[in-house]
């Protein structure tokens, strides 16, 4: 017994450590999903009062917006027998599985085929950080440090900032966990080679792909690669390399079903187009490594720098320090790389002409998204280098002089900081107040390990109270930087049921919502939806939307479709886009910020109120699959919009197309269609027409959809500028439209 606990304490220590952290979701009943932040922030919850209270941390909305409501579509569509490829209910429909955060092959989704949703949801968010500090021991033990040392590298890392500011996302941090497990399959290769660690790599990389974060996997896939090659050149073993290099290969072919569609759906987006050094780290932010809060917290809402997410780079001040002397004392060629790496990484997320010379280059994605989430290699390499810089100040403890010399440094470096602040006037009075307050336990802490090492020194006795120091030290540290940013809320207000959301059920039939809601509601409870949230939609959907405002062309936004509610042409695509149904609070009323349902009753019926809420039905509205009978090509983009959008343009009974359809349409044609069947990936149409016709469908035209009327391939023409229209023979005819 006494074997088997000296054997197992620290992966007890380390899940002991998580499940203080999660002990709010296993022993109170909360959940980590910030539901107190849904009910006070989003219709149609926010308008009820006995559903308002405090908020912990309302610096996560994508969460609400887009994350969380795609888990749901997901699991949902397969519950159903569908693959969530298309979500039919943002955006006029959308590629779902394509874009990568909706993580659809992300094999932790059979937690939702096991437990309710939300816990499924809890079980997901807290293995992050259990996972990350699990493998990080595993890797860290591996290549030669101790059992302490590889727990101050497993801590450090399991609730980094980067772990931590994007643990309640379930896709960053999930991404970035698998690393240390991905480097520890070479490593071990290397040193037995055996074929399942060539089994573990080759999973490793898919998992990390169908994680949900393009961005974090090519940083872990960049990291792998770099220590496999570093790896190769140290060992230089020809054989295994090859098999390592192949295993790496098979890996990503198995990514490909995430990664091929995405890549045609970053073409077919915005976000392309846009190479801009998005959110770069500025220098004196950096002080956040060893003392997060130094410009504030969102969560106490007193930061004032912002960004304070994409920031985070965060490891504590005894991590760093036994990092630094690491670099300084460790002679070992892998303290080299790792130090290399965290440096690399660092300097490319500040800003500086290193960062946008990167930018510059137009790397796809890399170039398009936030670059400073490099920095997330910095805290993995640095919490590496903590481990061994841990075992070498142990044995070193009684080189008083050299000691001398590190901690002087770094002292110096805390007493000019504290000068600063003190008399320095480099900031207003009231941050000067934030920053002194949360300087002060990383000051306390650094300290604190001069005294327990000097003491070590003197006394070798002490060794073991430095050594218990430094492992509680950074526990806490980073406990209570994990504890403060998290929030675990109550489980009753996720979702709570209002009855504004029954009373759409009732009344929206097949046609789309209109109103200030998000996918909070729309994609969550399956309401179609125009608009939409992510910078992963259609760019030519973007384009048609905008350009409702004035007529005239207009660039799509970089992340958001929004159907200007004033706009001159905004009830004409409301009326062909479907739009049947207005969701209206009462308070909104005579405001600038809503769609003046209340101007036009000529045009909108009543058919829901309470004393919150109003819901009117569109009598103008177009049915979703329209048969049209006249037609006009034209090539030109911005001449399409312009034709639409021109007050002589009879939009209710002429498409446009972009190429001439092989098609005679007899005089006096009429006829009708109506949905027999609509689901993500198929949609059943029946027309009946006493003449040829062309058969308009108001979602989006994308590439992976086929057409088929009575059973035969038909050619889908993109009409209106971002959608769909076949051709359907005369008499009754059974249409399909198929997403492959």
């Amino acid at each position: 017994m006494k074997n088997y606990f000296l054997r197992f304490w620290a992966f007890g220590l380390i899940f002991v450590i998580w499940f203080i952290f999660a002990s709010p979701y296993f022993l109170q009943g909360k959940v980590p999903y910030s539901s107190t932040y849904q009910v006070n922030f989003f219709a149609p919850w926010s308008h009820y009062e006995e559903l308002l209270g405090p908020v912990k941390n309302n610096a996560m909305p994508d969460i609400h917006t887009q994350i969380y409501p795609w888990k749901k579509f997901s699991m949902e569509t397969f519950k159903s027998g569908q693959i969530p490829i298309w979500n039919p209910y943002s955006f006029s429909g959308n590629p779902h599985l394509a874009n990568f955060q909706s993580a659809v092959l992300s094999p932790f989704n059979l937690l939702f085929f096991i437990f309710p949703f939300i816990h499924s949801w809890s079980i997901l968010i807290l293995l992050q950080p259990f996972l990350a500090g699990l493998f990080m021991y595993l890797f860290v033990r591996q290549i030669g440090v101790g059992k302490v040392g590889s727990l101050i590298s497993s801590i450090s890392f399991m609730f980094c900032g980067f772990i931590v500011v994007w643990m309640a996302y379930g896709t960053l941090s999930l991404a970035i966990s698998l690393l240390p497990l991905a480097l520890l399959a070479i490593n071990k290769f290397y040193n037995t080679k055996q074929f399942r660690y060539l089994i573990l790599l080759c999973l490793t990389i898919p998992l990390s792909f169908f994680s949900g974060h393009f961005q974090m996997s090519l940083y872990f896939l960049g990291a792998l690669i770099a220590f496999l090659v570093f790896k190769g050149l140290a060992i230089r073993n020809i054989r295994s390399t090859f098999y390592l290099i192949l295993s790496t290969f098979v890996g990503i072919l198995l990514s490909l079903p995430q990664i091929l569609p995405s890549i045609e759906l970053y073409r077919e987006s915005v976000r392309s187009e846009i190479f801009q050094i998005s959110e770069a780290i500025p220098f004196q932010y950096l002080i956040t490594i060893i003392s997060p809060d130094f410009f504030g917290n969102p969560v106490t809402r007193n930061d004032w720098f912002g960004h304070y997410a994409e920031w985070a780079g965060f490891i504590g001040i005894l991590p760093f320090l036994l990092a630094i002397f690491a670099i300084w004392k460790v002679r070992r060629k892998i303290v080299v790389f790792f130090a290399i790496l965290g440096i690399f990484s660092l300097i490319l997320a500040v800003n500086s002409p290193i960062s946008e010379f990167f930018v510059s280059l137009k790397i796809p994605v890399l170039s398009t998204s936030a670059l400073s989430r490099i920095i997330v290699l910095f805290s993995f390499s640095f919490a590496v280098l903590a481990g061994f810089g841990f075992d070498r100040l142990i044995r070193g403890i009684r080189d008083a002089r050299k000691l001398t010399i590190m901690f002087g440094l770094i002292g110096l470096f805390f007493v000019t900081m504290w000068l600063l602040l003190f008399f320095g006037k480099i900031y207003p009075a009231e941050w000067l107040i934030v920053a002194k307050r949360n300087f002060v336990l990383p000051t306390a802490l650094f300290i604190g390990a001069i005294v327990v090492v000097f003491a070590g020194t003197i006394n070798k006795k002490l060794i073991l109270f430095s050594i218990f120091y430094f492992l509680f030290s950074v526990s806490f540290d980073s406990l209570r930087f994990a504890q403060k940013w998290m929030p675990f809320d109550p489980v009753q207000l996720v979702y709570p049921q209002v009855p504004v959301i029954d009373a759409i059920k009732k009344n929206i039939g097949n046609n789309r919502i209109y109103g200030n809601l998000g996918a909070e509601v729309t994609t969550y409870y399956g309401f179609p939806s125009l608009e939409g949230y992510d910078p992963l939609y259609i760019g030519r959907y973007g384009e048609f939307i905008r350009s409702a405002y004035s007529g005239e062309f207009v660039k799509p936004e970089r992340s958001v479709v929004k159907l200007d509610r004033r706009g001159k042409y905004t009830d004409r695509v409301l009326d062909l886009l479907g739009v049947g149904l207005v969701f209206h609070p009462i308070a909104d009323t005579n405001q600038g910020w809503a769609y003046p349902v209340w101007e036009d009753i000529k045009r909108y019926d009543l058919v829901y109120k309470d004393n919150k809420f109003q819901l009117f039905k569109n009598k103008l509205v177009l049915a979703r699959a329209t048969l049209f009978y006249n037609y006009e090509v034209i090539k030109d983009d911005k001449e399409i919009i312009k034709r639409f959008y021109s007050d002589d343009f009879d939009f209710r009974n002429v498409l446009i197309l972009e190429e001439a359809p092989d098609l005679i349409i007899e005089k006096g044609a009429t006829g009708s269609a109506k949905i027999i069947s609509y689901t993500p990936n198929k949609i059943v149409i029946k027309t009946s027409s006493n003449s040829p016709a062309l058969l308009f469908l108001s979602d989006n035209y994308y590439p992976g959809w086929k057409a088929r009327v009575d059973g035969k391939s038909s050619k889908i023409y993109r009409a209106d500028y971002s959608f769909r229209a076949v051709i359907v023979p005369k008499g009754e005819s059974v249409v399909e439209f198929l997403f492959k």
